[in-house]
């Protein structure tokens, strides 16, 4: 009985394992949603990641030249528009304050995107970005538009090429110079003077001598950097010299603005209304939209923005904003002074010092120390173009100088060193005494006391 039993019971379970009512065995997977939310998770840890790293610092000073620059084009729009609205044209007071909190929100947008990329990636967009601009700058002599007597712009007025260069311009030379250690032969030098060569050449013939100056610049610096002979910067130097006098003697723009500079202004000249209006507001300044000086300037909103800031703000408020663009120079200088990497180093300081140096150079111009460049104040004057890109530099910036804050000083890095006391040789530190020295070369021994 037992036997059919278990026979017919055996028979019964066959083919019920085979058949395909029986579930399948339970494998482990992610439904649609439960991926969603991973997504999600390993978004808000990345950022938190970014968070962590990025300085906060330099972020905070960057967004209160922003917010600065903001407030100095609303100030500035309605003088703006009077001067520029004609029979054609005709611009509402606050047209200029209102592209410029547009262009102001895209520019942030990149600027927080470029600011997450690693080093390596920011170092291929970088150069990327340098070769494309280089690209239409050689196309602007030939299909570019003309505005007050410069051809500097493609697609209408609303594409500069060289304002894209500048962030660009300073990874793509610290890529060029940081070749140097893999390949003490390559002639980074000379290829770092070609390509700052056919820049300057292709500014000149917009004409931009301006920006020519501030490329040459960067590059200066960059090379101060890249530890490269004493002699060979020397020559640079002189060879810069003889091309400043070469720059008088045979390029038109340049001779006529060092002139008008040196000749001494009018009460004509827009330089010399720009140092009028500057001071017109004394220290504590007239108030917002209450200055009458800025109704006479040529470009209030770009190139003068200064000196409506001191006529509205006062001289107080002038003096605050040199010190944020110092403070910005400092804090990347202080962030990269324990960076061992040469091309981070270089890219960094050359993006600072781009920054720093328009911002130099804009400040002379509006105080009459400096002659004309149509030269915008960075992340103040109002921009398109030119808001867009100093957005992504100080992207590239960040990026750059981003630190995990846990390996920022690492006791292990460096052997430690005994105040007063001279560090071992590397191939002896941690080795122990053999025992067969004499005491007197030994040292002390471990019952010996330490004089005072």
């Amino acid at each position: 009985m037992s036997g059919v039993t278990g026979t017919s019971m055996a028979g019964s379970a066959a083919p019920a394992a085979g058949s395909g009512t029986t579930p399948p065995p339970y494998v482990p997977g992610i439904s649609r949603e439960g991926i969603t939310a991973r997504r999600k998770r390993n978004h808000r840890s990345e950022l938190a990641i970014w968070w962590r790293e990025i300085d906060r610092v330099l972020l905070f000073l960057i967004a209160l030249l922003m917010a600065v620059g903001t407030l100095a084009v609303a100030a500035a729009s309605p003088a703006s528009a009077v001067k520029l609205s004609d029979a054609k044209h005709h611009y509402e007071p606050m047209y200029f304050f209102t592209h410029h909190l547009m262009w102001q929100f895209f520019g942030v947008a990149l600027m927080l995107a470029v600011s997450q990329m690693s080093r390596d990636l920011a170092r291929r967009a970088g150069v990327l970005l340098a070769a494309a601009m280089l690209v239409a700058l050689m196309l602007v002599p030939v299909i570019g538009t003309d505005h007050n007597g410069a051809k500097r712009w493609l697609l209408g007025t609303s594409f500069q090429p060289s304002e894209f260069l500048k962030p660009s311009f300073s990874i793509f030379l610290a890529w060029i110079l940081s070749l140097r250690l893999r390949d003490a032969t390559l002639p980074v030098m000379a290829m770092s003077t070609v390509m700052t060569g056919l820049v300057v050449v292709l500014l000149m013939l917009q004409p931009d001598f301006g920006s020519a100056v501030l490329f040459v610049s960067v590059w200066f610096v960059l090379l101060l950097l890249s530890g490269l002979p004493v002699k060979r910067i020397a020559m640079v130097g002189v060879a810069g010299l003889f091309g400043v006098v070469a720059a008088y003697l045979f390029y038109g723009n340049a001779r006529n603005r060092i002139d008008a500079f040196l000749g001494g202004g009018t009460a004509y000249d827009q330089v010399d209304i720009a140092r009028h209006t500057l001071t017109a507001g004394g220290w504590t300044g007239t108030g917002l939209w209450l200055g009458t000086h800025k109704l006479s300037l040529p470009e209030a909103h770009t190139d003068y923005i200064l000196s409506v800031i001191g006529e509205e703000f006062g001289l107080i408020a002038c003096a605050l904003i040199v010190l944020l663009y110092l403070a910005v120079v400092a804090r990347v200088l202080r962030r990269l002074a324990h960076e061992e990497d040469l091309f981070t180093i270089l890219a960094a300081s050359g993006l600072v010092a781009q920054i720093g140096g328009q911002a130099f150079i804009n400040i002379l111009v509006n105080l009459q120390l400096f002659p004309s460049k149509g030269m915008t104040l960075p992340l103040i004057s109002y921009g398109g173009s030119s808001t867009v890109a100093l957005c992504i530099g100080v992207g590239f910036l960040l990026a750059l100088t981003r630190r995990n804050p846990f390996l920022a000083r690492d006791p292990f890095a460096r052997p430690l060193v005994v105040s007063g006391a001279r560090p071992a040789p590397a191939s002896t530190q941690g080795a122990t005494t053999p025992r067969n020295t004499p005491r007197d070369k030994r040292g002390p021994g471990p019952d010996a006391r330490v004089a005072s």
